[in-house]
C-alpha cells in the first residue's frame, strides 16, 4: 500500500512536468528532458562540441539508467550534480567505459551541462553529470560541456541543496525528446 501512495504522489509531483511542450525549434534528436520531483528540465545536448558524451547520455536515458536518481551533490551557487544510476550516492558509474575529454572553449555559465569525472583523470567522465546555477569559469578547458539547460532552470534552482542533500531531489525520469511520445 506504501508504495501505491508513493507512485500515486510521484505521479501527482510529475504529471504538471509531463504536460509542459517543449521549446519551439528544439533538435529532438539532441534533447534529453528529465522529469524531477520539483518539474521538468530540457537539456540541448552539444553533440557538435561533445557527440562522444552528448550518445553516451542519450544511451543511460535510453538504458533507463537515470530513472529515479538523486541529486546526490548540490552547491548553491555553483551546481547540482546528478547521474549516478549505480550506487546512487556519486561513487558509481555505468556499465560502458570511460569517455575521452572533449574540451572545448564553450565557458561554464549559467544553464551550461558538464560532464563530471573523477578528480584529475581527464579522460574518466562516464555517467555523472552537473549543471551550474551560475558562472564557474574555473572549469573552462577542463571539463567537457555537454548541453544547455533550454526550459526549467527555475526547476534547477530549487533542487534541494546539500553534499549530500538531507532529502535530494530526484531524476524521476529521463528520455531523449525524440523517443517522447
Amino acid at each position: 500500500m506504501i508504495r501505491v501512495l508513493a507512485f500515486i504522489a510521484v505521479l501527482f509531483c510529475v504529471a504538471p512536468a509531463l504536460a509542459q511542450p517543449l521549446p519551439a525549434n528544439l533538435d529532438k534528436a539532441n534533447a534529453i528532458v528529465i522529469d524531477t520531483s520539483k518539474g521538468r528540465i530540457v537539456i540541448a545536448l552539444r553533440a557538435d562540441l561533445a557527440p562522444g558524451h552528448a550518445a553516451r547520455i542519450k544511451q543511460l536515458a535510453r538504458d533507463g539508467f537515470y530513472n529515479n536518481v538523486p541529486f546526490h551533490r548540490v552547491i548553491d551557487g555553483f551546481m547540482a550534480q546528478t547521474g549516478d544510476g549505480e550506487k546512487f550516492n556519486g561513487t558509481g558509474g555505468s556499465k560502458y567505459p570511460m569517455l575521452k575529454q572533449e574540451f572545448s572553449s564553450t565557458p561554464f555559465k549559467r544553464g551550461v551541462v558538464g560532464m563530471a569525472r573523477r578528480g584529475d583523470s581527464v579522460d574518466s567522465a562516464n555517467a555523472q553529470f552537473f549543471i551550474c546555477f551560475a558562472d564557474a569559469s574555473f572549469l573552462n578547458g577542463k571539463y567537457t560541456v555537454i548541453g544547455d539547460v533550454v526550459q526549467g532552470m527555475d526547476v534547477v534552482d530549487k533542487i534541494n541543496k546539500g553534499e549530500p542533500p538531507a532529502n535530494p531531489d530526484k531524476m524521476v525520469k529521463v528520455q531523449v525528446a525524440s523517443d517522447i511520445k
